[in-house]
């Protein structure tokens, strides 16, 4: 069972990065994706950062005094950085495909619970990620559909 989440936590990420590429590469409308996916992105970093700046929360290694199942830097564990790509692609791609979406949300789920699992994240850091995420992307959403920089496709 470790091996599972041990592989989840480290290159499970791998996979849904691999899931989107394939995505944007069959996508008709790749600049409408890229505009929106770069800006969701972004802003997600931003958020991400200005709120590891406002609060600091060690990893479970670090408060319990254990070794985690994969190393780490004993730094603040919020937000999961695992976890705010995992959370962003399928926070993305929900507005092009739902099928794509569901599958990532999967795998970004059990990316969560691994990182969780392995001890290097408390419950906090990963969902502080998925809100960080969804809440950029639908931010994007908003002013880029609002100045009609991208929109539906036709």
């Amino acid at each position: 069972m470790d091996t599972f989440f041990i592989f989840g936590a480290k290159y499970l990420i791998i996979l849904s990065v691999l899931i989107a590429a394939w995505f944007f590469y069959k996508f008709p409308h790749k600049r409408k994706l890229a505009i929106f996916g770069f800006c969701s992105l972004a802003l997600t970093f931003i958020l991400a950062k200005i709120g590891a700046h406002f609060y600091n929360d060690p990893r479970p290694f670090v408060t319990e005094g254990f070794t985690p199942l994969i190393p780490h830097a004993p730094d603040n564990g919020f937000p999961s950085d695992h976890m705010l790509l995992a959370s962003a692609l399928p926070a993305i791609i929900i507005y092009y495909s739902r099928k794509y979406a569901i599958v990532l949300w999967i795998i970004a789920i059990i990316i969560g619970l691994s990182r969780i699992y392995v001890g290097v994240h408390h419950r906090i850091d990963v969902v502080g990620s998925v809100i960080f995420a969804v809440v950029a992307t639908g931010i994007a959403h908003y002013v880029l559909w609002k100045y009609k920089i991208t929109g539906p496709v036709e």
